[in-house]
């Protein structure tokens, strides 16, 4: 039989968790209709456009090392993000990533995070930079495991990337802010950095 605590604790989560999936719906459904919308040819027309303004879209992902800094507890947690990026020759695209937080943590606190939403970026030769405004779900493991909660959170970003090879990237740096506001203590914020490698497909 649960206590009051719990079912305090459940009620509370509720409302959070609901706007949480909703938000995640959201951004995902913009990231597939960005997608379909790329991957239709566009009409043609008779005068040729310069080649940075020609239509198409580029496809990467790949995955990422991360470290951050987190309000609740002032923890440093290490941990692994997969990425896939969507962008337009216009500098517009879409980023979706997953992040798993679990690393150099001993009191086993875990924080988990999936994002998406619009970027733009900039091409100077070889290396690409970007900025970014994320939303999605934050999904919590408290210290030693006593409560678990769900939560909205935005991740306002950016980074750059260099281009090694004709299909692989290095991601030599993204950086992130990401804020809970409906935190269960309060808002929280919590600020990273990551680097890995992307692969592109298209």
């Amino acid at each position: 039989m649960k206590s009051s605590y719990q079912f305090a604790k459940v009620a509370r989560e509720k409302p959070v968790m609901l706007y949480s999936c909703r938000a995640v719906f959201l951004a995902f459904s913009m990231a597939a209709l960005l997608a379909v919308v790329l991957a239709t040819p566009g009409t043609s027309s008779a005068q040729v456009a310069a080649s940075g303004e020609q239509g198409g879209f580029s496809i990467h992902a790949g995955a990422t090392g991360s470290g951050y800094q987190v309000q609740y507890g002032q923890q440093q947690l290490v941990g692994i993000a997969a990425v896939v990026d969507v962008d337009t020759r216009r500098r517009l695209g879409i980023e979706a990533e997953g992040r798993w937080l679990m690393y150099n943590n001993p009191t086993q606190m875990q924080i988990t995070t999936y994002m998406a939403g619009p970027r733009y970026h900039v091409s100077f030769g070889k290396f690409q930079v970007y900025g970014k405004g994320l939303v999605g779900t934050g999904q919590m493991t408290f210290p030693y495991d006593y409560a678990k909660g769900t939560y909205l959170a935005f991740a306002p970003g950016g980074g750059v990337d260099y281009e090694w090879k004709r299909r692989i990237s290095v991601r030599v740096v993204d950086f992130e802010y990401q804020i809970w506001p409906q935190f269960t203590y309060g808002s929280m914020s919590s600020a990273g950095v990551s680097a890995g490698i992307l692969y592109r497909f298209f």
